[in-house]
């Protein structure tokens, strides 16, 4: 990605003083950048000013500045010297629910240095916001979760540090995105009020922070930029997608959908933005199927059926041994068993078209997908009657969010230019599957994009375009939020899309099943 406004970094060289001119050394150096950066306010820290004079003179006056623009004010938050060849980096940290993903970037070229991800602390407390939310109600809840997250990222920023060949104090700036919650976590502030009705956050802008006020072990002068949320459920991460994306900066209208414990949805163009965000994840992130889980080694996340003798095919991240089925596998299954007639308009599983495949087990129906024999953990894994109810539901779900939102603009899902995909979901799904059960609109295949971690990717792109942290502020004002708990029209909408693919089958032209 190219840096523009010469990213963060200025290169300048002072003229030493004389006794013609005895300007102190900090003037000095804000003079020659304000008149570089064309602003009136720049300012220091006191730690950084102690040791200013012995740089500048071991330097010959000869300086590269690290700075970071909060409003109008400029802040200078680390200096090297003008020729040094040791790297300036940033830290891009995409602040997930179950995954934390870091990413170090060179502030000086924008290129990415490294990634590491690591399953987010916080799983030993619960499993999802609302659980986390609660625990901090509890006596030292709160300072528990903080202490969790915090030291789970100083322990993995030391690790990507040494694995570049740096160390902690090389990091000078960070950008962070998350969800609302996870960011109140972050900054241990009370999700309380979060989770309650009318549901009020602490605050919605956390801007710029000193990243050591908030416990991280960086560069002393280094800050933190927290992307800002619209409300309880469309936080920083969204934001982050929308930036990626450049959906803002379209003449045509597009969507962009994060399904993750919610869905969460941005409809929009140049002009404007409207966002709403509902429950349709759960039963695709594991958090309904028995067998379900998220992405990761072993885990199925493609499946087809052999429409002539029904033989499942399955495909396993990192082609281990088959260990479960996260939320792209278990769409394309559903997709399958729906095209191939195993299963009808209700997602009832049809006896005499899945044979052996269907058993019953404590009074429940269950299809096996792969035998105990050929599971990487000796235990058969399947699909019951039950999750794949809670599947459609979900996909109803997501419909009927896309369905309700593009209605408020008096236009249809398939009059959409492009259709933005993000986050796990959005890296791993079959856009024909999803149309196949009715998730999806039924747009041509190139219609559909993926932008994979766009939270992270959103975050990296504020260290290497600092004309990025003027759009966020942009993009956040131009979002109107629908609130989705009082629109009298999405139940009767998602009853209709409890089937598959939905009761008006002129909605998915392309969707054809075998008799």
């Amino acid at each position: 990605m190219a840096v523009s406004c010469e990213g963060w970094i200025r290169t300048l060289s002072l003229s030493p003083p004389t006794l013609q001119d005895n300007t102190s050394d900090a003037d000095r150096l804000k003079y020659a950048l304000k008149k570089k950066l064309n602003t009136d306010s720049v300012d220091m820290d006191l730690s950084m000013l102690k040791q200013l004079p012995f740089l500048l003179r071991e330097w010959n006056f000869a300086v590269r500045c690290v700075l970071i623009k909060d409003k109008n004010r400029w802040i200078v938050t680390g200096l090297t010297e003008r020729n040094s060849k040791r790297v300036i980096s940033g830290l891009a940290i995409d602040l997930g629910t179950s995954r934390v993903v870091l990413r170090l970037i060179d502030l000086a070229s924008g290129s990415s240095l490294s990634d590491l991800a690591f399953d987010n602390p916080q799983l030993a407390v619960g499993p999802d916001i609302l659980s986390r939310a609660h625990a901090c109600d509890q006596p030292g809840g709160l300072e528990k979760l903080n202490r969790l997250i915090v030291d789970g990222l100083n322990q993995h920023i030391e690790k990507i540090c040494r694995s570049c060949g740096l160390t902690v104090d090389d990091i000078y700036l960070v950008s962070l995105s998350g969800n609302t919650c996870m960011t109140h976590l972050f900054m241990a502030l009370s999700p309380h009020w979060i989770i309650r009705e009318p549901y009020i956050p602490v605050i919605n802008t956390p801007g710029l922070e000193r990243a050591s006020e908030l416990g991280l072990h960086l560069n002393p002068c280094a800050r933190i930029i927290i992307f800002p949320n619209i409300g309880s459920y469309f936080g920083g991460d969204l934001i982050a997608g929308i930036l990626f994306s450049g959906m803002h900066h379209s003449e045509q209208t597009s969507i962009l959908v994060d399904v993750g414990t919610n869905a969460e949805v941005v409809l929009g163009s140049k002009n404007w933005l409207i966002a709403c965000a509902g429950a349709a994840g759960p039963a695709l992130e594991g958090g309904v199927t028995r067998m379900g889980m998220m992405a990761g080694p072993g885990v199925i996340d493609q499946v087809t059926i052999d429409p002539e003798s029904n033989e499942i095919h399955i495909h396993t991240i990192a082609e281990e041994p088959p260990v479960g089925i996260c939320g792209s596998g278990l769409i394309d299954l559903a997709a399958h068993l729906f095209l191939n007639g195993m299963i009808d308009i209700r997602g009832m599983f049809v006896p005499r078209k899945c044979g052996n495949r269907l058993t019953k087990a404590s009074g429940e129906v269950i299809f096996e997908i792969v035998p105990a024999e050929i599971s990487g953990t000796r235990t058969a894994i399947t699909i019951s009657q039950a999750d794949l109810d809670s599947l459609i539901r979900s996909k109803a779900a997501m419909y009927t969010i896309l369905e309700t939102i593009t209605a408020t603009v008096n236009m249809l899902p398939k009059d959409l230019a492009t259709f933005y995909v993000a986050g796990t979901f959005g890296a791993f799904i079959k856009p024909a599957s999803a149309v196949s059960i009715g998730m999806l609109p039924d747009l041509p295949a190139e219609h559909y994009q993926s932008l994979g971690n766009s939270s992270l990717q959103g975050a990296a792109q504020v260290l290497t375009a600092c004309d990025s942290l003027d759009e966020i502020d942009r993009i956040r004002d131009k979002i109107t939020y629908l609130e989705l708990n009082v629109n009298q029209e999405f139940m009767n909408r998602f009853s209709a899309a409890k089937f598959l693919p939905h009761t008006n089958r002129s909605l998915f032209p392309s969707v054809k099943v075998s008799a």
